[in-house]
């Protein structure tokens, strides 16, 4: 039996665009997406000569065929034409789920990278995104983990400048958004005001994190804020703590603030911790280092 290991990095959307509803039932995005500390721990062991399984950290969490991590490995031998003669995925939990940060892409996305590692790297990182698609729409982005503006369902990606050194204080409310929901809400309303997403290009360019905390924007956030008051009051809680912008990410309900040092994250994430929320702290990945900043 052979082990693998990998981490499984969670992603914020620094903007987050949604387009009409297309013939083949998914919406054109337009996001700008950027890989952060926040890792779930990925195991793999190949050759148990038993049937395949997930075990989950978190019970909440599916396992078995259900489960994204499950997927990933099964389009990638598929794509082989392998079989590894039983296969068991462990994972550790971090990444809070349902929440916008892309934890079960991460996580396919992981066990994609470590699996194309252990066969020699057998496809290409393009190769590997296209078998990644056929899980989900975030994985082929958290295959590479570069910042990059992501465009179609999700898998036309082009890099872009990663952020500029910060921090970043995560904060999870109690309840969770139904991603489906969310879109048809959004098809339904006069959306007020969408993300400048080119300038946001520009800005990343520059360098400048008061600039960029300025034009953090996510569509999602109109019909949800709608319904919940409460991501008023983490936004507030986060802007009266220092934070430079916020924003929800994905489809929520995460909300985060960005931070230029470290004391003022930390003190925010302990405010907010203090009452009641789960938080969490992070900063930028860069996929090319062997070591999280």
């Amino acid at each position: 039996m052979i082990t693998l290991q990998e981490k499984a990095y969670a992603k914020v959307n620094l903007t987050l665009d949604v387009g009409d509803l297309r013939a083949d039932g998914y919406h054109d995005i337009s996001t700008i997406m950027q890989a952060i500390t926040l890792a779930d721990e990925i195991t793999i062991h190949i050759g148990t000569g038993e049937p395949w399984q997930v075990r989950c950290s978190e019970e909440a969490i599916p396992g078995g065929k259900k489960n994204l991590a499950y997927k990933a490995a099964k389009a990638y031998y598929d794509a082989a034409g392998t079989d590894p003669d039983g296969l068991t995925i462990e994972i550790e939990k971090r990444i809070p789920w349902e929440a916008g940060l892309g934890g079960g892409s991460a996580d396919a996305a992981a066990v994609l990278r470590a699996l194309n590692r252990h066969e020699n790297n057998r496809f290409t990182d393009e190769e590997l995104e296209k078998i990644g698609l056929q899980v989900g729409s975030d994985v082929p982005f958290c295959i590479r983990n570069l910042t990059s503006l992501a465009e179609g369902r999700g898998e036309i990606l082009t890099p872009v400048t990663p952020m500029p050194q910060c921090y970043y204080v995560l904060v999870k409310p109690d309840f969770s958004a139904p991603t489906s929901e969310l879109y048809q809400k959004l098809d339904r309303m006069n959306v007020p005001a969408r993300p400048k997403t080119q300038q946001m290009i520009k800005t990343l360019e520059k360098g400048n994190l008061r600039e960029i905390g300025a034009g953090l924007l996510n569509v999602f956030e109109f019909p949800l804020l709608r319904e919940h008051e409460e991501l008023y009051k983490i936004e507030n809680a986060l802007e009266n703590c220092g934070a430079l912008g916020t924003s929800m990410t994905g489809s929520g309900s995460v909300m985060f603030g960005i931070f230029e040092h470290f004391d003022f994250a930390a003190t925010a994430s302990m405010s907010l911790m203090q009452v009641g929320y789960k938080t969490y702290l992070a900063t930028n990945f860069d996929p090319n280092s062997d070591e999280d900043v």
